[in-house]
């Protein structure tokens, strides 16, 4: 089959590779739609999980299955399938333990274009099928379908960490799509103040759209400067990251209110070490929490997020700024990704 892969740090480029096959419990899927993640970027051209050696790329697909194991019960070939980035093993231990997102291992849930094959392929693997798909209905177009498998349920669970309370004021840092999803998931959960940390001119506007209050541009001055001034010099109750690099902590540990919390969901793709700035967190002891988490993933999550969609809590569609057509689309669509032109918030490829 024809697939699009990272052929070692640095390089990509379209493969032929064996179509893959299922186990008992298994499916095999055809993509109906795919998007590129800035993760695929971390990975390929920054070599953040380490060394690939013609890995296939993308974890964000829905689909139409075409094959299953003999053991799985809810899925056919036909059924048209939202596929969840993250894939846990729904057989571990770890799930027990409440972590199915790193289930057999850390971050092992996160198994397309991390440690198997991913989704930019004719045809694709998905392990534990009853319990990592979910259908897709009618009502929920392809374009929305695709957002919510990773840039959804990632920046959700941004909200979710940081366990927002009605009224508490909320910081997020970096609005590219995930971040987006963070500001609409801190609405939900019943934000007030809501500052949203970007400049790009077409996710400010999203921001505004999904419940921010306040637009805070860092290239008008420091953001812990600009933040702590409107909130007389107390700072938030949460700040969510989901963009920048690792020195982006020092300023989420300023800013956040002691007894707050600052609730990772970025993929940092660079650095040995994440700095803490010790006098801002009160020489470790001011009550500021520090939690980063892998989105969970599974069937469950999906239908979920798939009911918010259609109980119309949220319009996914200020997501996707680029739509390709054709499968051979996908190179373009991940170097668009790669680029980041000011009016770009999401590709999405409809194969």
């Amino acid at each position: 089959m024809k697939a699009f892969a990272m052929i070692k740090i640095g390089e990509v480029d379209w493969i032929e590779k064996d179509a893959p096959t299922p186990g008992p419990y298994d499916a095999i899927v055809k993509p109906l739609a795919v998007a590129p993640c800035t993760s695929d970027i971390h990975t390929a051209f920054e070599g953040a999980i380490g060394e690939r050696d013609k890995m296939i790329l993308g974890h964000e697909a829905v689909g139409e299955v075409v094959e299953v194991g003999k053991e799985v019960k809810d899925f056919k070939p036909g059924d048209r399938v939202v596929v969840p980035a993250i894939t846990p093993d729904w057989r571990s231990k770890e799930v027990q333990r409440g972590f199915p997102m790193h289930s057999n291992g850390m971050l092992a849930g996160w198994k397309f274009s991390n440690f198997k094959d991913g989704v930019f392929a004719e045809l694709f693997h998905v392990n534990d099928a009853d319990m990592n798909l979910a259908y897709l209905p009618e009502e929920v177009s392809l374009e929305e379908a695709v957002m919510i498998t990773d840039m959804m349920t990632t920046g959700f669970h941004g909200a979710e960490l940081a366990d927002i309370g009605l009224g508490y004021s909320v910081a997020v840092i970096g609005i590219g799509p995930v971040g987006l999803m963070a500001v609409a998931g801190a609405k939900l959960r019943g934000a007030g103040k809501l500052f949203a940390v970007g400049s790009r001119p077409a996710c400010v506007e999203a921001a505004k759209f999904y419940g921010a209050t306040n637009i805070i541009n860092y290239k008008e001055g420091p953001i812990d400067e600009q933040i702590l001034e409107l909130t007389g010099g107390e700072g938030v109750d949460v700040v969510i990251i989901a963009g920048a690099n690792v020195d982006i902590l020092k300023t989420a540990v300023k800013i956040v209110k002691p007894g707050g919390t600052v609730s990772n969901v970025n993929y940092y793709g660079e650095g040995d070490v994440i700095p803490i700035p010790r006098l801002d967190w009160g020489s470790g002891m001011a009550h500021k929490k520090i939690i980063g988490g892998l989105t969970p993933g599974g069937r469950v999550r999906m239908e979920r997020l798939i009911d918010l969609v259609m109980a119309k809590r949220i319009d996914l569609s200020k997501l996707v700024t680029h739509t390709f057509d054709g499968f051979d689309n996908i190179k373009d669509a991940l170097l668009l990704m790669k680029d980041k032109p000011k009016d770009l918030i999401k590709p999405v490829v409809i194969i």
